[in-house]
Order: structure tokens, then sequence, then C-alpha cells
């Protein structure tokens, strides 16, 4: 595991275009969501525990904003033949386990998370209704044996704002977790995990 934050990708960008498999064995598109007042894409896996630390208030978050016109989306980037915890099957199980009400995608060549300068999981993604960057960031303060509760503030005080209308506060701390397992050779060079230069 290495400590990776987020690469913290520039305000306003346009949400990268993706289609992908869903564990339901459809295909899901970023057009899919073209009528949500938000859309939070987020980064995840099955095994990382910075996820899963944080799993069931990603699943509480997206049932509080499920008839808010918020969209949810999580795509799991990781090489699922070194790791296999996080492969289809096991994102499938994972789902059910856990309850997620939103889509479960699977970026086997890792060209979305290539676009999105994804980093780390759980890495967040927040797109206003024209799919314009709102925030990207910490869901909120807690770590794994920080003895800090698992609220989701910062990312619901953005969400918030962005289905107000309004937007998102200045201030966004970067996500922190593992490092998203890239295939070898495809090892983005924006990849720069923490404690490096």
């Amino acid at each position: 595991m290495v400590r990776t934050e987020s690469t913290m990708l520039p305000l306003g960008t346009k949400a990268p275009g993706f289609t992908l498999p869903s564990t339901e064995g459809n295909s899901v598109s970023l057009s899919d969501y073209a009528d949500s007042k938000a859309l939070l894409i987020i980064f995840m896996c099955n095994h990382c525990p910075y996820v899963k630390h944080v799993a069931d208030q990603l699943k509480q978050l997206a049932d509080d904003y499920a008839d808010q016109g918020v969209a949810v989306v999580g795509i799991s980037s990781n090489d699922a033949e070194k790791y296999p915890d996080d492969s289809p099957a096991a994102m499938a199980e994972e789902k059910a386990m856990r309850g997620y009400p939103f889509a479960y995608l699977y970026d086997e060549d890792q060209s979305v998370a290539q676009a999105y300068r994804a980093a780390c999981t759980p890495d967040f993604y927040l797109f206003d209704s024209e799919h314009q960057l709102a925030y990207r960031g910490q869901l909120d303060g807690s770590r794994p044996n920080s003895g800090i509760p698992v609220t989701g503030e910062d990312l619901r005080t953005a969400i918030d704002a962005v289905i107000a209308g309004g937007k998102a506060p200045e201030q966004q701390k970067p996500s922190l977790g593992c490092n998203i397992k890239w295939k070898e050779g495809n090892e983005p060079q924006y990849f720069n995990p923490s404690g490096t230069s």
C-alpha cells in the first residue's frame, strides 16, 4: 500500500466521457447522467482499507441525495489480475454486500482513471449539472484509525452548494488513500505517491 493524495484536477474541468461495464452486466456512460443536478464519480475498489473505512458513508450519502438529483458512480480501475479481490465478480459481491445504490463500473484498461488523473482510492470528483468539476478532494477529515468519525462533511457541503446553484468551497483538501494499482507500463506521469518528490 502506498499512501497517495488526489492530483486535484483543475476546477471547471469538463468531465471526460466514458462507457464502462457495470457489475450488472450492462454498459454505463457519462451521457446517461445528462439530466443530473450533480454527478459524483468515485474511484474506489474493494480491498483498500481507506475505502472500507468510508464504505458505509458512501452508501448513506448516495441514499441521502438520490431524490435531490444527485447521481453517483463508482469506478474501479485496479489491476484485477494482480489484485483479484478487485475483479468484476468480486465487485458485484461487494456492491451487493454493501448495498451500494449506485452503478459500480470496471475500468479494465485504466484509461478512464488516466483521463480523470485519478491517483488514489477513494478519489472523489463532483461535477455540476453542466458536468464541470466543482469539487475534488476528501470525503471528510477521517482516516483509518484516526478516531475521527466518518461524516462525509466536506463532500456533503460541496454537494449542497452545487445542487443549490452555488459553488463549492474554494478551500478543498486532497483525498488520501491507497494508490490505484496500475498495470505494468500504465503508471501515469502525474502519479506521485505521498512522501516523494
